[in-house]
């Protein structure tokens, strides 16, 4: 595997916060101010308002970060979260951030607007683990619905083709705003193929007819029957990605879905929604204790993993913080963030007191007074 950033990393990293501080510099500012844009401030304050509890007593000298999520072992409960067009911020894209991923033995939740090939992000991952005499660590792939059922089964099939052992299915993004052209070079790769159309464009024009509803965009989002449909048309584990109501994660469970990820879209699709983490405990309590919740939403260290998981994730997924070390280091940067994520999560466990990432639980936390 050859290092796609040859520069040294600055030697000032140490945490994620520093890597985007860096970032800015590395990426154009048309692209930064895409990827910056959302609600990431109030996902950010939202683990401010809950403080860790300290075990300084407990005994600590055996212990384990390890999770098993749908019957897959994870080195840490810490995911790459799926984000689009990699090669914005480098060359290389995914391809790279798939071999530090592999480097690191963490899973890479590869996007359906990747900027390269969903096979060659599988074939990348278990490549770059061969090399480095490393297991392949479970490789999961994020599905958009498209226009077309059949253009969405054709993904599908793809992706187990290509030996995705996870379908994540986002459902909070179908109707949005956007007003980012993408840089000449740069496409959805995964939907360039003629068997698989573009995704219908959210961008907002002044036009006769509907807006919103009643519009040929409404009426392709997908609801509760694409869900049920997806899982009759797959053997690949089910996840519903995208989901804050305690409802809606009941009526995915019901509808057959394996697991949720609690996430809000970083804020990048409703001005004004609410911040994931503080709608964690009512959906875990929703589907109850045995019931896979995954969180995305605002984690930039390991203390934040484990705060939201003592409020009910199972995992978390990371997201723009790929962009950040992928524009500073390449793979080297996405590995050293993975690094220096993995560290402090593992120190935190250590610090309350907990040995078993299976068993972090709200003992952990306290509201913070005033928070």
């Amino acid at each position: 595997m050859t290092a796609s950033h040859a520069a040294p990393l600055p030697a000032d990293i140490a945490t994620l916060a520093d890597y985007e501080r860096h970032a800015a510099a590395h990426i154009d500012p048309a692209t930064w101010a895409h990827i910056a844009q959302g609600t990431t401030h109030a996902n950010r304050a939202a683990f401010g308002r809950w403080g860790l509890l300290p075990r300084p007593l407990a005994p600590i000298a055996q212990g384990s970060t390890a999770r098993v999520l749908l019957g897959q072992r994870h080195d840490t409960p810490l995911l790459l979260a799926p984000v689009a067009y990699h090669r914005l911020v480098h060359p290389a894209g995914e391809i790279a951030t798939a071999q530090a991923a592999a480097a690191m033995g963490a899973t890479l939740v590869a996007s359906t607007l990747s900027s390269v090939t969903l096979e060659d992000i599988a074939a990348a991952t278990r490549a770059a683990a061969q090399e480095l005499g490393l297991p392949v660590p479970p490789q999961w792939f994020q599905l958009y619905c498209q226009p077309d059922p059949d253009q969405t089964l054709a993904l599908v099939r793809r992706a187990e083709d290509a030996g995705y052992g996870v379908l994540v299915v986002t459902v909070d993004a179908a109707i949005k705003r956007a007003d980012f052209a993408l840089p000449p070079g740069i496409v959805a790769a995964n939907l360039v193929d003629p068997a698989v159309a573009a995704p219908a464009p959210h961008r907002a024009e002044a036009q006769a007819g509907p807006l919103v509803f009643g519009s040929a965009l409404a009426r392709q989002a997908p609801t509760w029957d694409t869900i049920a449909q997806l899982r009759q048309a797959t053997s690949l584990p089910l996840v519903v990605k995208g989901l804050l109501h305690p409802d809606d994660a009941r009526a995915a469970r019901e509808a057959g879905a394996e697991g949720i990820v609690v996430s809000n879209h970083a804020g990048r699709v409703l001005d004004g929604v609410a911040p994931a983490l503080p709608c964690l405990p009512a959906v875990r309590a929703a589907v109850g204790p045995n019931y896979p919740v995954l969180f995305d939403g605002g984690v930039r260290s390991g203390a934040d993993a484990l705060k939201a998981m003592a409020l009910g994730a199972d995992a978390v997924m990371v997201g723009l913080p790929q962009l950040h070390a992928l524009a500073v280091g390449g793979v080297a940067g996405v590995a050293h963030m993975l690094h220096i994520l993995r560290t402090e999560f593992a120190l935190a466990m250590a610090q309350c007191g907990c040995t078993d990432a299976g068993r972090i639980g709200p003992g952990l936390v306290m509201p913070m007074i005033g928070g």
